[in-house]
């Protein structure tokens, strides 16, 4: 794949855009979906609950990824922070896959309301991604495995590409970063690809991440002493996150190196490629870093300067442009 055009590029902007929307709405409204008319505060669920800082980039990397995979049936994503279930909700309502579930999820104004109203609500959708949605075989509070599993996953399946989206406090786990030297025994031309990616935003629940301290040089070699080459994709732009899939997965892929030695190493060790997604902790809202983690307004409901700062946040994402009542998304 060569990577795509103008038009597509900003169709991944677009959809980016409609998915930070819903994941706003999602954490935060109970009613007035689409602004139609100002907030009041009524339209403020009681209780907010569930995580934002993560959400935009996990939005960049499912829309790029999936732009970029669209004609490989073979493809699949794997999300680590489950945490940030809302972005990956927003990413199932709008494929229509969370309606394959539950036809109250229907990709619709009704099926907007019913998502959006429902999460981290009784009797409706966690705050984390639990077993309930399609495609979930974890708690999102587990950290740690998603590398794992996406290993296991493509063993003896060489035809399968999968992507993993790791948060950087997830790679501080014990799991996450044994996981890997998994590179090394699954390299064979009998076993798929795995494509990792860091998500480097600099924080994670409690403070700063250990990766999001490391120098870009120190980073780098950690991840090339694990037998990847490191590629960075700094910020959100979907070109920048196209051209590096184009120029990294053109290259010949790893399993198909043969009488590899990792005490001898050759042309091939260095070609795995684990890239770093690079984005400002809860981008697009109102906080930044640490305090962008879970709910960065706490109290819109009660506070008229809160609702107004959510106001200006959610209309920042235009989703006028981006949903029409009566023909859906337009994409």
């Amino acid at each position: 794949m060569s990577g795509v055009g103008a038009k597509e590029i900003e169709s991944i902007k677009r959809r980016i855009r409609a998915c930070d929307y819903l994941t706003v709405a999602q954490l935060f409204l109970q009613g007035n979906f689409l602004l139609e008319r100002k907030l009041i505060c009524s339209d403020i669920k009681p209780r907010l609950l569930g995580h934002w800082g993560t959400c935009h980039g996990i939005n960049v990397a499912y829309a790029n990824l999936k732009s970029y995979f669209r004609d490989n049936p073979n493809f699949s994503f794997i999300l680590g922070p489950g945490h940030g279930f809302p972005a990956l909700q927003a990413n199932l309502f709008i494929d229509g896959e969370l309606a394959r579930v539950d036809k109250n999820a229907e990709v619709r104004l009704s099926g907007l309301e019913y998502v959006c109203r429902n999460f981290s609500w009784p009797d409706g959708f966690p705050s984390h991604s639990s077993p309930f949605a399609p495609g979930i075989i974890v708690e999102g509070g587990e950290l740690g495995y998603a590398l794992a599993n996406a290993y296991g996953a493509v063993l003896g399946h060489p035809e399968k590409t999968i992507a993993v989206l790791i948060g950087d406090g997830e790679l501080e786990t014990a799991t996450g970063l044994a996981t890997l030297n998994l590179k090394n025994l699954l390299s064979g031309d009998r076993n798929g690809q795995v494509l990792p990616i860091l998500h480097l935003n600099g924080y994670k629940i409690s403070g700063p991440t250990i990766y999001g301290r490391k120098s870009k040089r120190e980073l780098f070699e950690m991840i090339r002493g694990f037998g990847f080459t490191p590629i960075l994709i700094d910020g959100s732009d979907p070109e920048v996150f196209q051209a590096a899939l184009s120029k990294s997965l053109q290259r010949p892929s790893k399993k198909h190196c043969k009488n590899y030695n990792v005490f001898e190493p050759g042309l091939c060790r260095n070609e795995f490629p684990f890239y770093i997604l690079r984005t400002e902790k809860g981008e697009g809202g109102p906080n930044s870093h640490d305090a962008a983690h879970q709910i960065p307004l706490k109290n819109p409901a009660t506070d008229m300067e809160e609702l107004k700062t959510l106001e200006e946040w959610m209309h920042s994402y235009r989703f006028e442009e981006l949903f029409d009542k009566e023909k859906g998304f337009l994409l």
